[in-house]
């Protein structure tokens, strides 16, 4: 039970609402059903089928953490955080649901706690690499969630403000690393394998996301400074798919990249564009191997198609072609029974059914979603 906690209770990417979808306009309620080329898509299945993961995974013992809490994953609270509001209109809300509330409200329960409560992985030492790497993930998730919450608004919240100081105060100032943050290695792809850069590029975009001209802050710029000098420096050693973060990072701070910086970087993405208009994760991770030697499942997926479609929209002169081909493979992929669109595990065959083998489903339903609510 142990081992199966670290697998699954990373907080990540993993992979962003204005972070995400909250820095696009909001769909109006009939948007939510046609995708851009006029495939329907169904906003109110994928809103059940993301609202049912999330009760399941708040709920879950595994889950659970202290002080009345829960960890927040990679896979489906973070991705559920970011991509459940743009799915307000289709489902007639005014507001966060009862669910995104109970999410929001832990993210800040632990904040206003972050030197009460244990770390994620809590050990023995303070200084046990996976306590460190504890406080360097969520301090960034914690971010990402809490100023993605405020940015509609316009107005920056104390518990974001606060949210975002934690997260600096576990920056790295030295080391090959500087500019970074220690993050959870478990060897499993794509959030917890080398995934430090995949990390950086997130609080990028928590930085971004912020409103009220947050990164603008005097006393940021040399934060800043290192973090941007630290994205740039090791973006050639990345596997694909962190560029592809770091594509949107970069539509977020302005500066980032240049122009041309980006352009290399779509060009390598849209590169990857199978015939049927979707893309695999498969050929975003370089030379990655499963830990049971079985091969990498190469059909298009939900989670790669999301991603690389919602980061080459941010960038607003992106390939149209290629977009739109993405969002056709979306809007004609969702599965017609329960509203979710598949993705497999990089990490070993299981089986989709089971709820481990659903997360990266969790992941891929939230990034279609912020793909497809994007393009109305």
């Amino acid at each position: 039970m142990r081992a199966l906690r670290f697998v699954t209770c990373i907080v990540g990417l993993c992979f962003d609402a204005s972070l995400f979808a909250q820095s696009t306009p909001a769909p109006s309620p009939a948007a939510a059903s046609p995708a851009a080329s006029g495939a329907a898509w169904g906003g109110k299945a994928a809103a059940a089928y993301l609202d049912e993961r999330i009760a399941w995974w708040m709920s879950w013992p595994s889950a659970a953490r202290d002080h009345d809490t829960f960890c927040v994953s990679c896979h489906t609270a973070v991705p559920y955080a970011i991509a459940r509001p743009s799915l307000r209109p289709v489902m007639g809300e005014q507001a966060a649901s009862t669910l995104e509330r109970r999410l929001l409200d832990n993210v800040a329960k632990r904040v206003r706690m972050w030197k009460e409560v244990e770390p994620f992985y809590p050990t023995k030492k303070d200084t046990d690499p996976k306590t460190i790497e504890s406080r360097g993930t969520e301090s960034i998730l914690n971010a990402l969630i809490l100023a993605s919450n405020d940015a509609p608004t316009g107005k920056l919240s104390a518990d974001a403000r606060l949210a975002l100081e934690n997260m600096w105060g576990e920056q790295l100032k030295t080391g090959d690393a500087a500019g970074a943050w220690s993050w959870l290695q478990f060897h499993n792809s794509p959030w917890e394998g080398d995934s430090q850069y995949y990390g950086a590029t997130l609080a990028a975009i928590a930085v971004g996301t912020a409103p009220g001209n947050y990164r603008s802050s005097p006393e940021l710029q040399d934060r800043l400074k290192l973090l941007s000098e630290y994205l740039l420096r090791e973006r050639e050693a990345q596997v694909p798919i962190n560029r592809v973060m770091l594509l949107w990072a970069s539509a977020k701070l302005p500066g980032l990249l240049t122009r041309a910086q980006q352009e290399s970087i779509i060009a390598e993405a849209v590169g990857k564009q199978q015939e049927d208009g979707g893309f695999s994760l498969s050929s975003f991770v370089g030379a990655w191997k499963r830990k049971d030697n079985t091969p990498l499942d190469a059909r298009s997926d939900g989670y790669a198609t999301g991603v690389v479609v919602f980061a080459l929209q941010q960038t607003g002169t992106a390939d149209r072609r290629a977009v739109k081909r993405g969002l056709e493979w979306l809007a004609s992929n969702q599965d017609k029974k329960d509203g979710h669109w598949q993705a497999w595990s990089l990490n070993k065959q299981r089986d989709p059914a089971s709820d481990a083998g659903r997360f990266m489903s969790d992941a891929a339903t939230a990034y279609a979603v912020l793909a497809l609510s994007a393009a109305h």
